[in-house]
């Protein structure tokens, strides 16, 4: 495990309006690892990785405060546009969002496109890698044309996956992206997560304690917008420096 950081988040502040969500947060994630975010619902973790890539402003009336340095770039410094942070760090959301007007072709393609890649033969190669680092291509080679919206759901967070990693992220965030698919698919996406991590880092939340003790190397825990404790997930599972963590992995909280 590399022990250099790619992302560092330090003195993080977000919220709504007068409402502060996350309040002076600090950690970071080295290469090619898998960050897991816990914590109970409402605890600021989806408007924390939101903040990873600036999507978190799009939100009317919310603000961010601090600093989030990318490799050797402060994404919010004045200068830095937000489209081209996004690029870098990608996002999965929690419900499958093929889009649906679209081939499975052109969902892969969407953001190079954006980009203003327009060669077909390109667009073909990087369809092909992305769906085959996307573990799809096998089940979709032969229907590149059919609706992205055609495919089960595991299939269509696969497809939103490939999307993502088209334009060649250095980190992607994932905000409970296996809690509306069935078992089979959850297994999956964890196989595929353990592969991603050799070409990407991945920031995940996820309420599902096991799945954030199977797949990630490094665990946060949230509790009201505060990160109570942050570590090597081997120790935030088996022995929590906090009272309040080890009453939340172990089902005893509140």
């Amino acid at each position: 495990m590399s022990t250099k950081s790619i992302l560092e988040v330090k003195n993080l502040h977000a919220g709504f309006g007068s409402t502060e969500v996350v309040k002076g947060v600090s950690l970071s994630a080295q290469y090619h690892t898998v960050t897991a975010i816990i914590g109970p619902s409402g605890c600021g973790k989806s408007t924390f990785i939101r903040c990873l890539n600036r999507l978190h402003e799009e939100t009317s009336g919310a603000f961010a405060n601090g600093q989030v340095w990318l490799e050797n770039t402060d994404i919010y410094a004045k200068n830095v546009d937000p489209v081209s942070i996004r690029r870098k760090v990608g996002m999965v959301f929690q419900k499958p969002n093929a889009f649906p007007s679209m081939s499975i072709f052109d969902n892969v393609v969407a953001g190079l496109r954006l980009a203003g890649v327009k060669r077909h033969s390109i667009l073909k190669e990087i369809v092909e890698q992305s769906l085959i680092s996307a573990a799809l291509w096998h089940e979709v080679k032969d229907k590149l044309n059919a609706p992205g919206t055609s495919l089960s759901g595991g299939q269509q967070q696969r497809l939103c996956i490939a999307r993502a990693l088209a334009v060649e992220p250095t980190v992607l965030l994932m905000d409970e992206p296996t809690s509306a698919l069935d078992p089979i698919s959850t297994a999956k996406i964890e196989e595929l997560m353990t592969e991603l991590r050799k070409k990407v880092t991945i920031i995940i939340v996820t309420h599902n304690m096991q799945q954030a003790a199977r797949i990630s190397d490094q665990t946060a825990f949230f509790l009201s917008g505060d990160l109570i404790e942050f570590g090597e997930t081997s120790q935030v599972f088996t022995a929590p420096k906090m009272d309040q963590t080890e009453r939340y992995i172990t089902g005893r909280f509140g």
